[in-house]
């Protein structure tokens, strides 16, 4: 490992180089090729934060892993298609984060919020073209791709996330 010389108070120290860990990709595929594992991994491994954008959202097994971080004191937020959520399915799924206390924003400014991505930890980002549904994980040819270890590829997500979640309004139960 290279070393770097750091000069403090006239002193010069040898010290270890320290070297920030690399990028790495993980990619899955549906029906057969585990998509929903990997997206329920990256939402069963984070510790403090998952932001979460998404067109349609009828997964019961996703909104559990959500409730289930956010139980372990990970902050939760999802923000959501106004358009794509209004079907029964969508609203038994929505209803189980809200019922979990994970706050749910719908967005109906654009003709669709085709977004698909989760941000966790500030550090890494899952995408591609599975919509959190069952469908998706059973029926479809979906991909998903996971960037770990990425904060600058994070922040830019984060940032679209936090304009699409600023555009949206709270979703409250209907009872």
């Amino acid at each position: 490992m290279k070393k770097i010389l750091l000069l403090m108070s006239g002193l010069i120290l040898l010290c270890p180089a320290v070297r920030a860990e690399a990028p790495a990709v993980r990619v899955a595929f549906s029906p057969d090729g585990g998509a929903e594992t990997l997206v329920l991994s990256v939402i069963d491994s984070a510790r403090a934060e998952i932001r979460l954008a998404g067109y349609s959202f009828t997964s019961p097994e996703v909104a559990r892993s959500l409730i289930r971080a956010k139980a372990r004191g990970v902050d939760v937020l999802v923000v959501l298609d106004e358009r794509a959520n209004q079907n029964r399915k969508s609203q038994a799924a929505i209803g189980l984060l809200a019922g979990g206390d994970i706050p749910v924003r719908l967005n109906g400014r654009f003709a669709a919020l085709h977004d698909k991505f989760i941000v966790a930890d500030r550090q890494t980002v899952e995408t591609g073209s599975f919509n959190y549904t069952r469908a998706a994980a059973h029926m479809n040819s979906e991909n998903a791709m996971v960037i770990s270890s990425a904060p600058a590829v994070a922040s830019q997500y984060l940032q679209h996330w936090n304009a699409r979640w600023s555009e949206g309004t709270d979703y409250t139960l209907p009872y």
